[in-house]
């Protein structure tokens, strides 16, 4: 199973039944993404909770009554890694969507990689 698709697809269901929150198990590279995300605006708020099983419960974040995750593609997957130079990036949904990569800088949206001048692999597409 991919724990970085199944984080996303609960994100987006959570908001379709307006849940206030959700929560998945902890680690390094999920709190990275969803730092990056509450960054954007697609999550409230994230706490890390427990001391023995950790866990991340995320706020999610809407507007009005209407989620601000619509959608969300994965685009690498375990069977397939999707690569990306800095050049080669377009704006996702004309600027509307982000699209994440994981670059030696770190966890980064498009606009960032750009301007930082570095590639890396596409994680995913989010709107």
């Amino acid at each position: 199973m991919d724990p970085i698709a199944n984080m996303l697809i609960t994100l987006k269901n959570g908001g379709e039944v307006a849940k206030t929150s959700v929560s998945f198990p902890y680690s390094k590279m999920k709190s990275a993404v969803l730092d990056l995300l509450q960054k954007e605006g697609y999550v409230k708020s994230i706490q890390k909770k427990g001391k023995k099983n950790r866990f991340l419960e995320v706020e999610l974040a809407y507007v009005g009554k209407t989620p601000r995750i619509h959608n969300v593609e994965r685009v690498s997957k375990f069977s397939r890694r999707i690569y990306s130079g800095a050049k080669n990036l377009k704006p996702h949904r004309d600027g509307f969507g982000v699209t994440v990569l994981t670059t030696p800088k770190g966890i980064v949206t498009d606009k960032e990689a750009k301007k930082l001048n570095v590639g890396g692999e596409v994680l995913f597409k989010i709107w």
